[in-house]
């Protein structure tokens, strides 16, 4: 691409010279290549185009504002200059001050007239394009490269069509030889837009025309391939602004470039294909901010090692106008009629649809045209409207055209439905359908409001993982911290190695939300989630998540909220999953329980961490359930806090001051009466007694607890202060229980008998008798394991092993939706 020997044309755009600074940016790389010749098509300078038009309008109507329009027009090419070139720029503008002394004149005529002309039009417009060469070409020859000025008018001759402007290359070509054998230089700057007719008049070659010319050009000078340089990397899959998840496409063919920018995709001018397609040459759309990267290719070749689909692109401002009537049926020559009509009132078809039933022929049309459209077509089929052979020709605007292109969707099963689950997921209905023979294209009209949604949702089913999941995790606490850390940890891994792409896209916290469009960094979540000022909104928080372009959503409530809790039914109805360590949906009333549960049937809800942390307690449950075995009880020491406390109480240090001590080192609540009251233990029995199949309310549990009556209702700082009077209760028991060889502990237990949360005295030979300072246990008693009960064992507490568990059981649910472990 950038050999010794090669002759290379290069086209850049207005953007790429818009001041000073990016000029100088062009020339410094343009003169870094090694190619043996450059041909550089040049834009006029960004925004002067549209201000020499608005220029000539002006001064039909207002020669004064004219005036001083065309003053600071002339000064900013003078700044620029000045900025450039230095003490050379007075001759460097010698030829645009002519221009502008013509262009006074003209600017009188046009006021004269009242209006411009179509040939001033062609004209003035041309100019902006003049100016940059001789600029740019001044330039270059500042900085030592032999460099030639070509006017294009002087060699580019054209004849306008009905496709546009067509190329006289023979003459083109003879005049190029003419103009060569006087100019010979390694780089030529060529003024784009612009051109003659066979008669000699000033043309241009139509918007965006400097794309044109740089493949025009690139064909005169037999280059071995043209660079369009512009303020993007190259051609993308799909509109960034729309579709943050686009992606670089780095090689394309010429009939894929073809079908995406008919659809108005910002690939190049679809004029400009036609020279290099016919001459071979690849096209380099390319970014001039970033000339290291090689952007993409648009080539003969046909490659689908990318997919079926390369890109898609919305095609907006349309209208749909539909001919339909029983008299259509079996008679030929109607479809001639409809479109020899449109085409007699200059009515441009974007796309064409027809029932195989004959019964109806639509096609879509620019929304300015649909009025027109329908008023030639109903006086075409006049006779058939009123004899009822023609119900009704109408036509409905607010439509848009979503096109999905790409070579390798011909023979490629699948495609369409593909495009078309996109769309159901994002909840779009289709209005129209049409394919090509070639099978490169499927066009879809729909409704203009949903035309964004659906790009995003098609994109999602065609560039992203099936697993990409949009997750919104609420109460970033000590678990919720943690949890997020772990996520961004193994990110990367799970992309690369199982296809599973996480995206946190919300944090909410207690009274505020954060929001990413695309994703939240991992890296750097804390401090953009503490910047953010929006007022927590949960519906708003879960409409963001249940993003219509993403496969799967999912909230991972990290709260202990009762209000977060309560929204669960809702979020898995609209087919969000949820993910908790939050024990308030699983021990709630048994209405809202059941409602969650049933809930649970259209998304997934887990909740392992909420027994055991990440302990598998309730997947051991449920696989003991699921094979057949029948529970006979569940007991278990569920809480760590009071696993420590009554592994550590010996008697010789008094409760309380264990108590104070494990408070201290942060093993239990700010408030230790949430860990000794043994309600977390009840809500943990409830979710495992539920999980066994029974109907069991919080209240149905006989819990007895650790705080007396009289310091239940107390400050915290009073309780801390009379925590003692609990000491002397718990010694006595303690020797009660050391005279009969036995231990005590905090236990559940839940059978056919009933559910029970308490202090019990156990056998010093019991499991629960030797465990570790803070693990859990729980230990099923079934009919497989009756003699030798099942012990689920370990570390029951704790941010990490508690976010590890809600980790786990993210990664169960991204199994489930077809992620391979």
């Amino acid at each position: 691409m950038n050999s010794p020997a090669s002759i290379v044309a290069h086209k850049f755009g207005g953007s790429s010279l818009a001041d000073a600074q990016r000029m100088a940016h062009v020339a410094e790389l343009l003169c870094a290549r090694k190619d043996a010749r450059q041909i550089v098509v040049v834009s006029a300078m960004q925004g002067v185009t549209d201000a020499l038009i608005g220029l000539l309008h002006r001064a039909a109507k207002d020669p004064g504002a004219a005036r001083d329009e065309l003053e600071d027009l002339t000064q900013r090419h003078r700044r620029a200059a000045a900025a450039m070139l230095g003490v050379a720029s007075s001759e460097a503008l010698t030829g645009l001050e002519r221009d502008w002394i013509d262009l006074a004149a003209l600017l009188r005529t046009a006021h004269l007239l009242g209006h411009p002309s179509a040939d001033l039009l062609d004209y003035v417009q041309g100019l902006g394009e003049v100016w940059s060469a001789q600029l740019l070409h001044a330039l270059l020859r500042q900085r030592g490269v032999e460099s030639a000025w070509l006017d294009a008018r002087e060699v580019l001759v054209v004849e306008p069509g009905t496709l546009g402007m067509s190329v006289d290359w023979k003459r083109s070509a003879e005049r190029l030889a003419a103009w060569r054998a006087e100019h010979d230089a390694p780089v030529v700057v060529v003024t784009g837009f612009v051109a003659r007719t066979r008669d000699g008049k000033p043309t241009t070659l139509g918007r965006n025309g400097s794309d044109y010319s740089g493949a025009i050009f690139a064909r005169l000078f037999v280059c071995e391939s043209l660079h369009i340089w512009t303020d993007v990397d190259g051609v993308l899959s799909a509109d960034p602004r729309l579709v943050p998840d686009a992606v670089l496409l780095p090689r394309m063919s010429y009939d894929e470039a073809f079908e995406l920018a008919y659809f108005g995709a910002k690939v190049v001018h679809p004029g400009t294909m036609s020279p290099v397609l016919q001459a071979g040459i690849p096209v380099y759309v390319r970014n001039t901010f970033k000339p290291e990267l090689e952007g993409t290719r648009i080539g003969p070749e046909h490659e689908d090692n990318r997919g079926p689909v390369k890109g898609l692109t919305i095609a907006p401002q349309l209208a749909l106008v539909e001919v339909e009537g029983t008299g259509m049926i079996g008679v030929p020559g109607t479809a001639e009629r409809v479109f020899g009509a449109l085409r007699g009132a200059s009515v441009s078809v974007v796309m064409i649809a027809q029932a195989s039933s004959e019964h109806s022929i639509c096609c879509a049309v620019r929304a300015e045209q649909a009025e027109l459209a329908v008023s030639v077509l109903r006086d075409v089929f006049a006779r058939e409207l009123d004899a009822g052979l023609i119900q009704s020709i109408s036509a409905e605007t607010g439509v848009a055209v979503l096109a999905a292109v790409g070579d390798g969707m011909a023979g490629h099963p699948g495609v369409a439905a593909r495009l078309f689950a996109g769309l159901a997921h994002a909840e779009v209905n289709v209005r129209a359908i049409a394919q090509g023979g070639s099978e490169r294209n499927i066009s879809v009209a729909i409704r203009e409001d949903d035309a964004s949604r659906a790009l995003r949702a098609v994109h999602a089913g065609f560039y992203l993982s099936p697993q990409t999941l949009s997750i919104g995790l609420i109460g970033p606490g000590q678990v919720g911290q943690v949890l997020i850390d772990q996520l961004g940890a193994a990110a990367d891994r799970l992309r690369d190695q199982h296809q599973l792409d996480l995206r946190l896209r919300g944090i909410a916290r207690s009274s505020r939300m954060h929001l990413a469009d695309r994703r939240v960094d991992w890296t750097a979540w804390r401090e953009e989630s503490a910047q953010t000022d929006t007022a927590l909104d949960l519906d708003a928080f879960a409409a963001h998540i249940k993003a219509q372009h993403l496969p799967h959503a999912m909230i991972i409530d990290c709260s202990a909220s009762a209000e977060v809790a309560s929204h669960y039914p809702k979020w898995l109805e609209q087919g969000i999953h949820v993910i908790t360590p939050n024990k308030q949906a699983g021990s709630a009333p048994m209405p809202q329980y059941r409602a969650t549960r049933e809930a649970a049937q259209r998304g997934h809800w887990r909740y392992e961490a909420t027994v055991g942390a990440g302990l598998p307690v309730i997947g051991t449950l449920r696989d003991l359930i699921d094979t057949g075995d029948r529970v006979i009880a569940i007991e278990g020491i569920f809480s760590g806090t009071l696993s420590y406390l009554f592994n550590s109480f010996d008697g010789s240090i008094p409760f309380s001051k264990l108590v104070l001590d494990a408070r201290a080192k942060g093993f239990t609540e700010p408030d230790p009466r949430d860990d000794l009251s043994g309600l977390d233990v009840a809500r943990k029995l409830v979710i495992l007694a539920r999980e066994w199949g029974k109907d069991i309310e919080l209240d149905d549990v006989d819990l007895v607890g650790l705080v007396p009556e009289a310091l239940s209702s107390i400050s915290k700082e009073e309780f801390l202060e009379r925590l003692s009077e609990i000491d002397d209760e718990l010694q006595a028991r303690l020797e009660v229980a050391r005279a009969r060889d036995q231990v005590l502990r905090f236990v559940a237990r839940v059978d056919d008998q009933g559910a029970s949360v308490g202090l019990v005295e156990l056998p010093a030979t019991h499991a629960f008798a030797h465990l570790k300072p803070t693990d859990n246990v729980v230990q099923f008693t079934t009919d497989r394991y009756l003699e030798n009960p099942l012990v689920v064992q370990g570390p029951g507490a704790g941010p990490e092993v508690t976010a590890a568990g809600v980790f786990a059981d993210l990664l169960r649910v991204a199994q489930g939706l077809g992620a391979r472990f």
